[in-house]
């Protein structure tokens, strides 16, 4: 079978195809459906009693946390991970598995197999390249966390400390996205709320019907709101774009005396949404808080076992409904034309758009193969690690695992886009609403659906809560106890680790009280960011006698720099290109290949150039640390 289809539209009718849509959706009890029911208490029941669950994990683990010192129990765990913990934990499942990489299989086709296949062997190289060198060099250095690494494989706290806040950078764009997914399924999950109510459109600014005669309430003269029927139940993104609008339909004056009220009226709170958002950044801070590295640790192991019960369901579910990927497909393809089943794939836009041009799936397997081996999130669980056996043995398990869980979530939104039609921009909403919708006939549906919607919620948890013990230990480790207060009481570590974690959590809330648009594309800029600015430096770490502190400082710069220079060309729309992602936020692909891929080169070229240029580094420093230590033997009497 061909992937990629040439010189053919993106679009024609049935009967171009020569489709009888009906003998082919007769297995379908419902094709295209437009909404589904709002959820009841028991899906909003299945999530308390995971949240219950999480927030006792996090309580045992704070038990277990207090036999060692706070930084080497909040932060590594006492490096006591078994295989099992090591690999459910290592996982990168988070908002965008759930959320942005069903939308992009449900939007774009069967071509996102294509894309996402290179995942499946990250656990073979993040594990396989870095994972016992790092294991080994972190008890050697006594490193607690990344930057520890480099700090003390260097002798250099600058190189620590631009770690430690090139880390936080792109996990500060990874954070604010998983807050707001986390939102959306609560959202879904509110009794009697409107599933299709959030979505990344939602305007901040909405004047509808009513909220236009309310102004006759707000002293607003009648005349002047009549001229403002124009308006009724039009979005605006901001403020300014609302201001310039009524500057088209009022005079000079007019806006100067009515504006305010005016915005006042038409700005948009979803208050579901916004208790959702509070309740969620209560629960995964609170846990963290209570057990540190072992709550992340151990509620992603209870999590993840949830996220494949949650994904086995559903598949079923949708396989039942439709009779079929096969049966599934066909129909998509009767209502949007072949290039759905073949790359590059569908272009929802219309307007010869290229999700996965072949430049890009050969961009795809280096982009998910480093942004495993890159991660500092998935550096820390490795430091963690019991041994080596212990990593050799999650490696199978982690692949097995990934295999279970992205496979399925191809084919659910396969048949997803034959059960429910979602329009442009709230098809992040598809797993939630394939949940409610295939459960509400079943006995004790809504219970089911809150059980499927614990995957997404429990992807997002385990990586905030990941995510919020890295960010801490950087600001608190890596920057308070380095450069700050070196004698800093352990009472005080504790302290500020939790001021940290409360602190992330508030910035987080205000971030997402207008949600984030383009998951997906920030998840990919986070991972393939931190990808390009420490792949190479980790690999030179590990495996290089001659890397030094120049040549490293060279190598992250020069990764990060390439990284974000293409993506600020391509979100000002430099060279309007017609591939990838459709999104505001998105890179310029350089001869149509990934940015990464050019973050990698870059950071290798300047790693490599000057560290040769410079001075090498001790010797004793690099005997210490790559030499066998000889065993002390006793003279004879």
């Amino acid at each position: 079978m061909k992937i990629w289809a040439k010189n053919c539209p993106s679009r024609k009718t049935n009967s171009d195809w020569g489709v009888d849509p009906m003998n082919h959706l007769i297995s379908l009890p419902l094709f295209a459906v437009k909404t589904t029911q709002p959820s009841d208490f028991g899906t909003l029941a299945a999530l308390v009693v995971f949240i219950v669950a999480s927030m006792w994990i996090g309580w045992l683990a704070n038990k277990a946390m207090q036999k060692s010192s706070f930084m080497k129990g909040f932060f590594l765990g006492n490096r006591g991970l078994g295989a099992w913990a090591l690999a459910l934990t290592a996982t990168v499942q988070s908002g965008g598995t759930f959320m942005g990489f069903p939308s992009l299989v449900y939007s774009h086709g069967w071509v996102v197999a294509l894309w996402i296949c290179g995942y499946m062997v990250v656990p073979i190289t993040g594990f396989g390249i870095l994972g016992k060198r790092m294991a080994h060099l972190s008890r050697r250095t006594g490193a607690i966390t990344v930057p520890d690494l480099f700090r003390s494989r260097f002798d250099s706290p600058m190189l620590g400390l631009l770690a430690s806040l090139l880390i936080m950078f792109y996990m500060s764009f990874m954070m604010v996205a998983q807050f707001k997914a986390g939102a959306v399924v609560m959202k879904h999950s509110w009794p009697g709320s409107d599933s299709r109510g959030l979505s990344e459109d939602l305007p901040a600014f909405k004047l509808t019907t009513n909220a236009r005669e309310s102004l006759k309430d707000r002293g607003v003269p009648a005349e002047t709101v009549e001229k403002l029927v124009a308006l009724d139940d039009k979005g605006f993104d901001s403020e300014k774009d609302l201001r310039a609008e009524l500057s088209k339909v009022l005079s000079e004056e007019g806006v100067k005396q009515h504006a305010v009220a005016i915005v006042g009226a038409a700005e948009q709170l979803d208050w579901h949404y916004l208790i959702g958002l509070g309740v969620f950044t209560l629960t995964v801070v609170s846990y963290t808080l209570l057990g540190g590295f072992l709550a992340a640790v151990w509620t992603d192991l209870f999590q993840s076992v949830m996220m494949l019960v949650g994904v086995m369901l559903l598949l079923v579910l949708v396989v039942s409904a439709t009779g079929g990927p096969e049966a599934a497909t066909t129909a998509a393809v009767a209502k949007l034309g072949p290039t759905y089943a073949y790359g590059p794939g569908y272009d929802p836009t219309g307007m010869g758009r290229q999700f996965l041009p072949v430049s890009l799936a050969f961009s795809f397997f280096w982009v998910w193969v480093y942004s495993g081996v890159g991660s500092p999130a998935g550096m820390v669980r490795i430091m963690a690690g019991k041994s080596t056996g212990v990593i050799r043995r999650s490696i199978y398990l982690l692949a097995g695992y990934n295999l279970m869980i992205y496979l399925p979530l191809v084919v659910i939104c396969i048949c997803g886009r034959a059960l429910i039609d979602l329009p442009a921009g709230k098809t992040d909403s598809i797993i939630p609403e394939l949940s409610i919708f295939t459960t509400k006939d079943l006995p004790g549906g809504s219970l089911i659906a809150g059980l499927i919607l614990a995957a997404p919620f429990g992807a997002v948890m385990a990586t905030v809560s990941s995510y919020l013990v890295v960010i801490a230990s950087g600001l608190v480790r890596d920057v308070y106890q380095r450069f700050i207060n070196p004698h800093a009481p352990q009472q005080t570590l504790r302290r500020m680790s939790y001021m940290v974690m409360i602190g992330v959590g508030v910035i987080a809330i205000l971030a997402n009280i207008r949600p984030v648009a383009y998951l997906q594309v920030i998840v990919v800029f986070s991972g393939t960011g931190a990808a390009a600015t420490f792949c190479i430096p980790a690999i030179m770490l590990a495996f290089w006698r001659r890397a030094t502190v120049a040549g490293m400082i060279a190598s992250m710069l020069g990764g990060a720099g390439t990284m974000v220079m293409l993506y600020i060309l391509g979100s000002q729309g430099f060279g309007e290109q017609n591939i990838g992602a459709a999104s505001a936020f998105r890179p310029y692909f350089l001869l149509g290949v990934d940015p990464l891929i050019w973050g990698l080169a870059v950071s290798l070229i300047a790693g490599v150039v000057i560290s040769l240029s410079t001075t090498p580094p001790p010797a004793e420093t690099v005997s210490r640390l790559f030499d066998v230590e000889p065993k002390l033997t006793e003279k004879p009497a």
